[in-house]
């Protein structure tokens, strides 16, 4: 193996610029239109109000983030009709500066039962529908209060499949604003790799991580360095390693623009390669490849996860989710939560639409030995299957 030309975690920080500011955020237009999407889902399912929490479907539709609390904040959208938001009377002012689709704030003192509230509010709404749904991020103290004072004047059902017929279905300027977090995490994997030294502390590697995240404008999510037999979990060791020569290093990290995530993992050796990781990897390299290319329009998501395990089930490792083989699903949908719908996994028969963004991550685990994950996320475009990122060629280039 060709080692990566060394460059120091320090020097590569200083060579990060803010990317972020640069990138438009989602229009006026466009919340609109995902409201409009919704109130008609909510029509012809029969609903007279969704009520969204502190979640990241409140941003998805109104814009608004806000942080999860003791105390009810939140929306509702009525099947007509501009959204009500709920807040606390002291947080009007700042929910007002918060505010980008017009609405009414209905706010409750402390003493109050914010719960009464959003009830006689939506029991109250003059448009159709005979249901309440709920965003299904809603703690269970609200829903169970608020479900409680609405008693039998409306049925009440869960939100969360006319919430991912909007948001699963991801549109030109969320598809560029995830390709620019993607992009941008690229560059900090190559940084990784070309950073790392025999010493090196997996935790020093995930600080490097997260200010380099930052350095670009992004707010980082998360970082995971494992190193060596760390390799084999797939959510790593509660404890850090130091690299060694000869060790396997697996890096998995995320962050966001505009609330938009990436996720990239790769799966490299640390000096040269044996023969036996040179084949362990070149097996999760053809799962990665037999995901993707099963990834065509109009499939269901489960045959993507069927065509990357067979792979693996085929080379004698399974099956199912045993271990040595793939103990996880194949992938999970990506936008403004790291993990949402569409779900690459087995009993998933939603088929694959323009526009839907999911990992391809089948991930080879051996318990006691080691691991080999290769994630990249793909999106499918109206001819089929892209990735946002070029995927690893080969154990010695992991980058393209």
């Amino acid at each position: 193996m060709s080692a990566p030309e060394y460059k120091s975690f320090e020097q590569s920080l200083s060579e990060f610029e803010n990317i972020a500011a640069a990138i438009p955020p989602i229009s006026i237009k466009e919340l609109s239109a995902r409201i409009a999407k919704l109130q008609g889902l909510m029509k012809a399912q029969g609903a007279k109000a969704v009520y969204l929490d502190t979640s990241t479907s409140l941003t998805y539709f109104t814009a608004i983030t806000l942080g999860a609390s003791e105390r009810l904040h939140g929306a509702i959208i009525p099947s007509s009709g501009a959204p009500i938001y709920i807040s606390p009377a002291f947080e009007e002012p700042k929910t007002e500066t918060l505010i980008t689709i017009r609405g009414e704030i209905a706010v409750w003192e402390e003493h109050e039962d914010p719960a009464l509230l959003v009830a006689d509010l939506i029991c109250g709404l003059s448009a159709e529908g005979d249901t309440l749904a709920f965003d299904p991020a809603t703690p269970f103290v609200f829903s169970s209060a608020i479900t409680s004072h609405i008693g039998s004047r409306l049925k009440i059902t869960g939100a969360k499949e006319m919430i991912a017929g909007c948001r699963q279905i991801k549109s030109a300027t969320e598809i560029a604003i995830i390709q620019a977090a993607m992009s941008a995490s690229l560059g900090v994997h190559k940084a990784v790799w070309q950073g790392l030294y025999v010493g090196v502390s997996t935790t020093e590697v995930t600080n490097f991580i997260s200010a380099a995240h930052t350095k670009l404008g992004m707010r980082h999510i998360f970082a995971a360095a494992q190193f060596g037999e760390a390799t084999a979990y797939p959510h790593g060791v509660p404890y850090p390693q130091i690299l060694k020569t000869g060790d396997m290093v697996l890096i998995d990290l995320g962050a966001h623009i505009h609330r938009y995530c990436s996720d990239i993992t790769r799966t490299y050796v640390f000096g040269e390669p044996t023969d036996r990781q040179r084949e362990l990897w070149s097996l999760e390299h053809k799962a990665h490849r037999a995901a993707f290319d099963a990834a065509t329009l109009g499939v269901p998501c489960e045959d993507v996860d069927f065509a990357a395990r067979k792979v693996l089930t085929d080379a004698g490792y399974g099956p199912d989710y045993k271990v040595p083989g793939l103990p996880h699903r194949t992938g999970h949908g990506l936008g403004m939560d790291m993990h949402e719908d569409p779900y690459i996994v087995r009993g998933n028969k939603m088929p694959l639409e323009p526009g839907m963004v999911f990992s391809d991550e089948p991930m080879l685990a051996l318990y006691g030995e080691c691991g080999v994950r290769l994630e990249d996320i793909i999106y499918m475009s109206e001819s089929g299957p892209v990735f946002f990122t070029e995927p690893a060629v080969s154990i010695d280039k992991p980058f393209g």
